[in-house]
């Protein structure tokens, strides 16, 4: 952000303030879901930022995220290991998502173990 260097950020909230915009940060937040037609977008690890303005509510989400189809029940398994340590897992070995959770399952959680399980069979 090139543009934000030097702000200061005390002047900036005084001045959303001002605009009678505020921000509140949601906390404990442990997944967010998008349903759409044709599929879900899930975000865990979430980061939720609500802001109030002028009369509405908006929200900014970050998180890690996973597509799959709408009404799926998700994972189960997979919830069970961070998305980190799945994401470790395909990256280093190309295998899907499913391979992954399962060495993962195999492997007690460890994604170096699951690694060496995939690439050695």
């Amino acid at each position: 952000m090139a543009g934000m260097r030097g702000v200061n950020q005390r002047q900036m909230q005084q001045t959303m303030k001002k605009m009678g915009i505020k921000q509140t940060s949601i906390n404990n937040v442990t997944e967010v879901i998008i349903r759409t037609t044709d599929k879900e977008i899930v975000l865990t690890n979430a980061e939720v930022v609500c802001v109030d303005m002028q009369g509405g509510r908006s929200y900014q989400v970050s998180g890690d995220e996973e597509i799959r189809a709408p009404g799926s029940a998700g994972p189960a398994v997979a919830a069970s290991f961070p998305a980190g340590d799945i994401e470790l897992v395909m990256s280093q070995t190309g295998c899907s998502k499913e391979r992954a959770v399962k060495a993962l399952e195999e492997t007690n959680g460890q994604p170096a173990e699951a690694i060496l399980k995939i690439m050695t069979s």
